[in-house]
């Protein structure tokens, strides 16, 4: 909660990648509070509610703030709308994460879980610096796209692995190690860029997993079943 608050004083100072990193470094704190508060014992439903609403402030409002200041403001009320819209979804998004957790399962998230769309803005910042100054005229629309884009992921359908099961790493543990290193070489050579486009892969990943190979994997079950049936 601390970092997304100080993003958000940093992206009204206009000292836009201090507050980029401050989200990002939120981002890895929230990957680690759940497994220390297990290894320490000390979970509890409080916990879980109070961990929703530094999600809210670090990764749902700072973003939209950091977005708003950065290139939104530019667009007037249609950049308000946008980043309301962003910090509206979030909020709803970990609302109803709060209460379908049980319902859903470990294995996928519904919806684009907000740390990731915090991340996805956050790397949209980092490279965007990459571009020719030709480029800054599209870059409000830009942003306009993927703040309103990544809010409907939130309160989408669209399923996304969570990582929190580990089958296949088990299964495949040299695939996965050559993977892993091959992403993390690719990141460090070159972070700006990376990032972003590793974000992107992970929503593209979830898009075509819920619209192409889960309906797919549903038609081959009821073939194999209607026989049966018959």
């Amino acid at each position: 909660m601390f970092l997304g608050f100080i993003s958000m004083v940093w992206a009204t100072q206009g000292r836009f990648e201090p507050a980029c990193f401050a989200i990002l470094l939120s981002a890895v704190m929230d990957g680690l509070d759940g497994k220390v508060a297990r290894l320490t014992h000390t979970s509890s439903e409080f916990g879980v509610q109070y961990d929703s609403l530094s999600d809210l402030v670090a990764f749902g409002i700072a973003p939209a703030m950091l977005l708003w200041q950065w290139q939104l403001s530019t667009l007037g009320r249609v950049g308000v709308a946008a980043a309301f819209i962003y910090t509206a979804c979030g909020a709803l998004r970990l609302a109803r994460f709060n209460v379908s957790t049980a319902a859903v399962g470990k294995r996928f998230f519904i919806g684009l879980p907000i740390p990731a769309a915090g991340c996805t803005v956050v790397t949209l910042v980092f490279f965007a610096s990459l571009l020719p100054s030709a480029t800054n005229v599209v870059l409000p629309y830009a942003a306009l796209l993927i703040t309103v884009g990544v809010g409907v992921l939130m309160v989408s359908r669209v399923r996304y692995f969570s990582f929190k099961e580990y089958d296949f790493l088990r299964a495949h543990p040299i695939r996965t190690m050559l993977t892993f290193l091959l992403v993390l070489g690719t990141v460090i050579s070159e972070p700006r860029f990376m990032g972003f486009v590793l974000c992107l892969v992970y929503i593209a990943g979830g898009l075509v997993y819920s619209f192409i190979i889960l309906p797919r994997r549903n038609r081959q079950l009821l073939r194999a079943l209607s026989p049966q049936s018959e």
